[in-house]
């Protein structure tokens, strides 16, 4: 994968997550969004970051999906962080929420990615008894 702003680790603490942007990144550009959409050739997870001309994007590789499953369980949207800097991401809960639902069951987003994210999303997924 050749995506210059992607996420393949993070942090968490009590309280938040900290999502670590790849060391050869560039700064992130733009504000964010509130807006995710998906990859599903990259089997990624894309936040929206709004700029004077359209957008730009971070990329959420399967490495963090785990870590994604855990902002969904906590009350705090998660950080986006760099090297000398840092973002909250807002909308990012409600946004992966909703996408993930979406994506169950329906294979328009292609096989390999539908599978992906059913599995990794599964205790989210899972119907609350």
């Amino acid at each position: 994968m050749n995506i210059v702003n992607r996420i393949d680790s993070g942090l968490r603490n009590e309280e938040q997550v900290l999502f670590l942007l790849a060391e050869n990144a560039e700064k992130p550009q733009g504000t964010p969004s509130g807006k995710m959409i998906t990859d599903s050739e990259n089997v990624s997870f894309v936040y929206l970051l709004e700029e004077e001309g359209g957008y730009s994007h971070v990329y959420f590789t399967q490495d963090v999906w785990p870590l994604m499953v855990e902002v969904l369980k906590m009350d705090a949207d998660p950080v986006l962080s760099w090297k000398d800097g840092v973002m909250a991401l807002p909308g990012f809960k409600d946004e992966l929420t909703m996408l993930i639902y979406n994506i169950e069951g329906n294979d328009n987003y292609g096989e390999l990615f539908t599978s992906a994210v059913e599995q990794a999303f599964s205790s989210i997924l899972q119907p609350k008894e």
